[in-house]
């Protein structure tokens, strides 16, 4: 009896363990800004991550006005918002890196950083995408992008902390809050 115990416990901790090797820091995701230079995550820790999906011909298009707000109230307090431009939902984001950048810049004033342009769904999610939405590699939670503006947020210590869907505003409670506290 004492050995199927131990044989059991032992299963349990080796499964363990694989779930454990399975999660990926979210400091070790890299990515490409939408000048096309390497960005590494590493560069964020300590500071408070919004990450938003976002397209240039979506009715949530003016968010963009509000997340630069956001990120200019916060940006001196550990906070950051990183953009990742997707073509995902009804082809709302058709333009190039270049065009992006200028749509952002000339109707948005946007100076947060915007990645270029990216899958979040699909068989060629992104693998920060990947790292957002699958459990198996935040160790948060599973999640689904439902449309753009879908904001993921990130602790200081790199953590996956919650998901505000598009409807919700970057100005709503619930993440002027989580960045204040």
């Amino acid at each position: 009896m004492q050995t199927k115990k131990n044989i059991l416990l032992l299963a349990f901790i080796l499964i363990s363990a694989g779930i454990a090797q399975a999660q990926t820091s979210f400091y070790d995701l890299k990515a490409k800004t939408i000048e096309g230079n390497d960005f590494d995550f590493s560069s964020l820790k300590g500071k408070k991550v919004l990450i938003v999906n976002t397209a240039s011909k979506c009715g949530y298009t003016p968010q963009y006005e509000d997340l630069e707000k956001l990120f200019q109230a916060y940006k001196d307090k550990n906070f950051v918002i990183i953009g990742f431009p997707a073509n995902n939902f009804m082809h709302q984001e058709p333009g190039t890196n270049a065009d992006i950048k200028e749509f952002c810049t000339k109707n948005y004033g946007v100076t947060f950083q915007i990645m270029e342009k990216v899958s979040v769904k699909g068989d060629d999610i992104n693998p920060v995408y990947q790292w957002l939405t699958q459990k198996a590699k935040n160790g948060k939670m599973d999640s689904e992008v439902k449309w753009n503006f879908q904001k993921y947020m990130i602790d200081e210590k790199g953590n996956l902390v919650d998901v505000a869907y598009s409807k919700e505003k970057p100005m709503d409670d619930k993440i002027v809050n989580w960045i204040v506290k």
